[in-house]
């Protein structure tokens, strides 16, 4: 009994008993993460649902006190009647003719960059590859003036082009989340693919890409949707109404209809559609590109 009552005081100092309760709390089932879980889950949906049920409201509705959680009436006429005065279909065909491009951009240029910092030895690379990660800590507003006077001499202003070459350039992000799914690949593949006679660019091409599917949609998705949500940079370079993004197209409806809420919150729920649509769809796919990336740094 004595070696028994000492167990259980080692035990409990260590940490290690089996308490009761915690068997309840933190059991197979785990109420408190799940508890956790659903409450963040409650947050993060509060705003897409006041979103949407917003866009179904009177305008009387909208500003009623208390607070309307669920309308009297559903007014989806406010769909129709918001897309007529919101010139939706340019914006969308001005929008997809900028996110593919930089999608498509960025993540073959970032490939390619980082699979020389994770499979070519050089001089300076990792040198490189921190300059690089330092680049993500520069603010936008730094680079902003002298941007802005690059692509004014160049004569890019009121175009496409300042949103849509730079991304054929890398982006640092992106190139960080490709080596490290590069380095997870097996090095015996790329070895004995060397010694068979194949170039880097070969190697690149037949037995890194393909293996790494996951990160480049991921890679890909992430860069779609930045240049869908971006609002910034088509404000700032483009001048002409009928080039505007979404965004900004939204936002000067917004202008133009500053008391029709429901109005607004219809046509940010049509632009909302495409982005949420996209990740249903490839979920699976992000879900296991985000995790395989970080297993090995």
């Amino acid at each position: 009994m004595a070696g028994t009552s000492e167990t259980m005081e080692l035990a409990a100092t260590t940490g290690n008993l089996p308490v009761v309760g915690r068997r309840r709390w933190f059991g197979p089932w785990q109420p408190l993460p799940f508890i956790a879980v659903l409450i963040c889950a409650i947050l993060f949906a509060l705003p897409i649902y006041w979103l949407i049920v917003t866009s179904l409201k009177d305008i009387d509705e909208v500003f009623a006190d208390p607070l309307v959680w669920w309308p009297r009436q559903l007014i989806w006429a406010n769909y129709p009647q918001a897309l007529q005065q919101f010139p939706f279909w340019r914006y969308l065909t001005n929008t997809i003719t900028i996110a593919v491009p930089v999608a498509f951009g960025t993540t073959i240029s970032s490939a390619f960059v980082a699979y020389a910092f994770s499979r070519l030895r050089w001089r300076g690379r990792d040198a490189v590859f921190y300059l690089i990660l330092g680049t993500l800590m520069i603010p936008n507003w730094v680079t902003l003036v002298p941007l802005y006077i690059l692509f004014n001499r160049m004569g890019w202003l009121d175009t496409y082009k300042p949103l849509i070459v730079p991304a054929f350039f890398g982006d640092p992000f992106s190139i960080f989340l490709l080596r490290q799914f590069f380095l997870r690949q097996p090095q015996e593949l790329v070895d004995a693919a060397r010694v068979d006679g194949a170039s880097h660019l070969r190697v690149f091409l037949q037995i890194m890409l393909p293996l790494s599917r996951p990160a480049l949609v991921v890679v890909a998705l992430f860069a779609f949707i930045n240049s869908w949500t971006d609002f910034f940079n088509p404000l700032i370079y483009l001048s002409s109404p009928e080039k505007y993004t979404l965004q900004v197209g939204l936002f000067n409806f917004f202008g133009l209809h500053v008391v029709n809420w429901p109005g607004l919150m219809a046509a940010a729920t049509v632009i909302l559609i495409p982005i949420a649509l996209i990740f249903i769809v490839a979920q699976r796919t992000f879900i296991e590109g985000i995790t395989f990336t970080g297993l090995r740094g």
